[in-house]
């Protein structure tokens, strides 16, 4: 029975630290999950999504320290020869991760400016994507055909960032082009007509119709309308088909680019003379028998 004695392989004291760090670590681990939870949970009712997950991180990895410390005074290791031995491999690390430090700092201005927050939809550099995390070294988006993009912070602060979700409306500008033949005043009663009747467009702001520019073409005119920023892809959908319906039904036309060719001081047409083939050789031989 001697054989599964513990007590002839390790000393009582080693065994009673094992029991007291498994101790530490059973009531420790779930009562940092709890905290960190709770911390998360509260600053996301009082200030926003960020700042819960934010406080969730700090709780969480202060709580791990705090046990790694508290394992090691169990288990009789000093922190001294740790703590001068990670001021050395600090240094070293510093000028290896220059990069990491870089993102870690801008991250912390990120934090601070708050240009934008989770579930916040914003543009860096042509991505488009929703805010899926805003973390110490990067920034995580989840683009509309459901990809995962990581954009480092460091890249962010030194890019223009368009945040489209930052204010509850957002305006559509709406290109309209019509034959030079149309009446404009009718066109904006239409177009007026057809905003009034979208029920994603807002009535404050009300719409505006700009003229553009006289096209190639066409008259080109700049339709700008108003929505709830969550409603501006169902205007944007919406309001274009009814204006193309309504047009059809107004029967105002849609140019598409063409070219007219004049000549002559009084820009009277071109004229054009079209010969069959047998007409020309025909003539041809005329001129030859003569």
């Amino acid at each position: 029975m001697d054989l599964f004695n513990i007590y002839n392989y390790v000393s009582e004291e080693v065994v009673f630290q094992i029991i007291r760090v498994a101790l530490i670590i059973a009531i420790t681990i779930p009562v940092i999950f709890m905290l960190r939870n709770w911390a998360r949970s509260l600053f996301t009712k009082k200030y926003s999504t960020h700042y819960g997950m934010l406080a969730g991180k700090v709780v969480f990895y202060s709580g791990i320290i705090i046990l790694l410390i508290t394992i090691m005074g169990q288990l009789g290791i000093s922190l001294a020869p740790l703590l001068a031995g990670a001021g050395i491999v600090g240094v070293a690390l510093g000028f290896a991760s220059q990069t990491s430090v870089s993102n870690i700092i801008s991250g912390l201005f990120l934090i601070a400016e708050q240009p934008f927050k989770v579930d916040d939809i914003i543009n860096v550099n042509g991505t488009i994507g929703i805010v899926m995390s805003i973390d110490v070294l990067s920034v995580k988006l989840r683009t509309f055909d459901n990809m995962f993009v990581r954009i480092p912070n460091e890249m962010i602060i030194k890019t223009e960032v368009i945040n489209l979700t930052r204010f509850p409306i957002r305006r559509f500008n709406a290109k309209v082009s019509v034959a030079y033949r149309e009446d404009i005043g009718k066109v904006r009663e239409i177009l007026m007509e057809v905003a009034q009747k979208n029920k994603y467009s807002l009535s404050e702001p009300e719409p505006q119709i700009i003229f553009e520019a006289f096209g190639t073409s066409s008259i080109d005119l700049d339709f700008r309308i108003w929505a709830q920023v969550n409603e501006w892809i169902h205007l944007k959908n919406t309001i274009q088909e009814e204006i193309k319906k309504r047009f059809d039904e107004e029967d105002i036309e849609i140019p598409f680019p063409h070219v007219s060719l004049y000549a002559g001081s009084e820009s009277k047409p071109l004229p054009i003379e079209m010969v069959t083939k047998a007409a020309t050789l025909q003539k041809e031989a005329d001129e030859t028998a003569d």
